[in-house]
């Protein structure tokens, strides 16, 4: 997961996206209907799909572990917050203190790896608010209460449950009586239901309190240290072939040291395995990436367990010494690389070893004796370093198939889907004959319409895909729509794209880093989104083989690239001047030199713009996407010159043409991506794709010359009179896509269609010959294309029923704005 990529919002129809770009004609109404074709050839042998194609990926984003998936209800039970997490927190956050109490990092500690520790007064008492509006308990249910506690002269801890309005369960009293260290336990049996309930525990005499935890009983198959179930059954639910965990970003960020006194304790360190396992009380925690804690009670053991308990394939992500996200580092010490490449191995032993090995001694010290069957273990996540990645990644596979040769060591193409660094690393992969390349891209619903195809010129004797992240930016159906388009061209490449998953799995409501989420919570509720009925629908469908079959297509209307030019800015100054546009004819259109008022322009974005010195100048350093714009959108084969200077700041400047409006226009991002390079990014109803990049940087106080020729479909642009680079912008965005599996186990034709358009698909399906059932199960999501879930609300939902008059030639009309699943019987 990289952080850099969080520049878009959605919100118009379907159809809207694909006729912003003038890829499909105008908007149909409801009852209009189009013919297509589908023919199946059932004597062809397609690819082979595996059982484990489509999986989950979980990473603690959006506080998706601690006050998520991790059943925990105590927040900062250990009192280890930090500022290294996040500047607003202290050892304190989440408590408040009645009476006197203080966070201490002493000799008294419980261990050297939880380090801090409460010390708390004679008739004091400390109240936990849990996590969103507070600890969630149900009537009837029970509670497990544990602290780990000390008192010199013996003290009693009084714990109760409350919210507003009184006690939501009988208090219990716990004798501690050591003047050492022991856990103490109770059980609390909550009296009514309430989502604002605090934990108050009070002592009757100086004590010190650790790891004050409060767990519900009814856990995900009732773990030890477990999972909450609601969120552990949508899982369960997907049925998914593979779990990858646990990043992303955690993996490949911060330091590689591990978490001791040599070190300084590190509190910003990459996510390293051991760190998590054995004794809650023992691991040591971290600053998350994302800007909060993790206490590592969700950690490799509980990963493992999850992950079999599902019927998942585990698939961990190693750090590579290669730092990414925006930190683009690579750690040269010998020592720490070989430190790191046993700790992969020592992994592997942890899963798969006997009980009589060192590290799978451990796994059944924790209480499985029996192996995880590892097979897959990815080393690295998006590094933007592809040429010192490699050399690192070599190193690893080496040491691990020497040592476990059956074990399949999953490398990385970066974060993007092209691109320099894109083009690079598979190049290196390649060469180096690497089994399985994880790519990663986050992209417009168009572009997922546009690039069905994408697998299928990929080189059949090179390496595997794992695709480990992707969506389209928005939780509304019409995204849901896009990605069930482009999956049907997964499976039709299944002897490429080996894995897949949909990427972040879960989303707390109020603690949102990344936009979509495939599952949304809070502290008493879930939800799924349209992207997860999607997934869901793909996922408990498969099949075990792709029968070829061909469709025809929809007719588009691919008028010229039209629309109005503008200027825009994202977290930086920027002046511009000496504006000009001019027909292809050489009829001026327009021109600015700023030498009076900007009344010409519109502002339709953030920042601060004014004409200062003949310059048009925006101001405000922080603001992102600061655009303006000038103008007929009418225009179309024209020649824009602009003159622009970075000011200050991280980046460089955007120059936007073919601007139709606020979310629908191109622009020239140059020094994007924290002044790392320049790409042409489009927008379509506010995602934006990727059509071109380079790597490069921008001058502070350069005058750069800027030139866009714009013809038909077709980009030339201009950098200080030298040709930076061209596109043609003229691939469709079908809205019309299909695959068609079939299930060995019931002998199904599974036909899968997907009509993300507001007209009908009136189909005739011509199966080749097969002798099929007359009648059909079909499984079909349909709403509008701006639909989406809510806790309150589910909008998108599948429908099954029964479809009759199948023949080995029929006719079936998918309705506007549809996923349909057909499951024919063979006979």
């Amino acid at each position: 997961m990289s952080r850099t990529r969080t520049r878009w919002r959605l919100g118009l129809t379907a159809t809207a996206f694909l006729v912003a770009a003038g890829l499909v004609p105008a908007p149909a109404h409801a009852e209009d209907v189009t013919d297509y074709a589908i023919t199946v050839d059932p004597t062809a042998q397609g690819a082979k799909i595996d059982d484990t194609m489509y999986g989950v990926f979980f990473e603690d984003i959006n506080r998706a572990a601690d006050g998520g998936l991790y059943a925990e209800l105590v927040q900062n039970r250990s009192f280890e917050y930090s500022t290294a997490d996040n500047a607003s927190y202290t050892p304190l956050t989440s408590w408040s203190v009645e009476g006197t109490a203080h966070a201490l990092n002493d000799e008294g500690r419980l261990n050297d790896r939880n380090r801090t520790y409460l010390s708390v007064t004679a008739g004091s008492a400390v109240t936990n608010a849990g996590y969103n509006t507070g600890v969630h308990v149900a009537e009837g249910r029970k509670y497990d209460f544990s602290v780990w506690a000390r008192a010199t002269g013996g003290t009693t801890l009084t714990v109760g449950l409350q919210d507003a309005d009184g006690t939501l369960a009988t208090a219990r009293r716990v004798a501690v009586r050591k003047s050492g260290w022991a856990k103490y336990t109770a059980t609390l049996t909550a009296t009514r239901t309430s989502s604002t309930g605090r934990l108050t525990v009070a002592s009757s005499a100086d004590a010190a309190l650790d790891m004050v935890s409060l767990f519900p009983r009814d856990t995900y198959k009732h773990q030890p240290n477990g999972l909450r179930k609601d969120l552990a059954e949508k899982v369960a639910a997907l049925r998914p072939g593979f779990l990858r965990f646990p990043g992303g970003c955690l993996v490949n960020t911060g330091s590689m040291e591990d978490y001791s006194e040599a070190s300084g304790y590190q509190r910003k360190r990459a996510y390293q395995w051991k760190d998590t396992i054995g004794p809650v009380e023992e691991r040591a925690t971290n600053a998350n990436f994302w800007g909060y804690n993790q206490s590592y009670g969700l950690g490799y053991y509980e990963y493992f367990r999850f992950a079999e308990d599902v019927g998942a394939m585990p698939l961990p992500v190693v750090p590579a010494l290669v730092t990414g996200c925006g930190q683009n580092k690579a750690t040269d010490d010998e020592a720490l690389l070989k430190r790191h490449i046993q700790d992969a191995l020592d992994l592997i032993e942890f899963a798969n070893g006997p009980a009589t090995s060192t590290w799978g001694g451990k796994r059944a010290a924790m209480g499985h004796p029996r192996p995880f069957r590892l097979t897959h273990i990815g080393v690295g996540n998006e590094e933007n370093l592809p040429v010192e990645f490699m050399a690192r990644f070599k190193r690893f596979r080496t040491a691990i198939e020497a040592k476990y040769p059956d074990i399949t060591v999953v490398s990385n193409s970066g974060p993007d889907d092209s691109g320099s660094t894109f083009d690079t690393a598979w190049q290196l992969n390649r060469d180096a004959d690497v089994a399985m390349v994880d790519e990663h891209y986050y992209n417009s619903p168009q572009w997922f319409l546009q690039n069905n195809d994408r697998y299928d010129s990929y080189d059949r004797g090179g390496p595997k895909v794992f695709l480990g992240e992707y969506a389209s930016q928005g939780n509304a159906f019409k995204n849901g729509l896009a990605e069930a388009a482009f999956m049907t061209g997964l499976e039709r490449n299944a002897d490429i794209v080996e894995l897949a998953s949909y990427a972040p799995l879960f989303a707390n409501e109020d603690y949102v880093q990344w936009s979509p989420d495939m599952v949304w919570f809070n502290n008493h509720a879930s939800w799924n989104s349209a992207n997860y009925e999607v997934q869901k629908l793909f996922m408990t469908n498969v099949g075990d083989r792709v029968v070829p079959s061909t469709a025809t297509g929809t007719p588009s209307l691919m008028g010229p690239i039209t629309g109005a030019v503008g200027l825009s800015t994202w977290a930086t100054t920027a002046a511009y001047d000496d504006v000009r546009v001019t027909g292809a004819d050489g009829t001026a259109l327009f021109g600015d030199d700023f030498s009076g008022d900007a009344s010409r322009w519109t502002h339709t974005g953030g920042g601060a713009w004014s004409v200062q010195d003949g310059q048009y100048v925006q101001t405000d350093v922080a603001a992102e996407n600061t655009m303006v714009s000038a103008g007929d959108p009418s225009w179309h084969d024209y020649d824009l010159h602009v003159k622009a200077t970075k000011k200050s700041g991280k980046e460089g400047f955007l120059v936007a043409f073919g601007v139709k409006d606020t979310g629908n226009y191109y622009w020239w991002n140059l020094g994007g991506w924290n002044n790392t390079q320049s790409a042409v990014e489009q927008a379509v109803d506010g995602g934006k794709s990727t059509l071109l990049s380079k790597a490069g940087s921008i001058e502070t106080g350069r005058a750069y010359d800027i030139d866009i020729e714009v013809r038909g479909r077709q980009v030339t642009l201009y950098l200080d009179g030298q040709e930076w680079g061209s596109f043609t912008d003229d691939k469709p965005a079908e809205p019309f896509r299909q695959v068609v599996t079939e299930d060995k186990k019931t002998g199904d034709l599974i036909v899968k269609v997907v009509n993300a358009q507001s007209s009908a698909a009136r189909t005739a399906i011509d199966l080749g010959g097969a002798k099929v059932a007359s009648t059909a199960k079909a499984t079909t999501l349909t709403a509008a294309p701006d639909a989406v879930n809510t806790q309150t609300s589910t909008a998108v939902a599948p429908v099954s029923s029964t479809v009759s008059g199948v023949a080995a030639r029929f006719t079936y009309t998918f309705p506007a704005n549809s996923i349909t699943f057909l499951r024919i019987r063979q006979r």
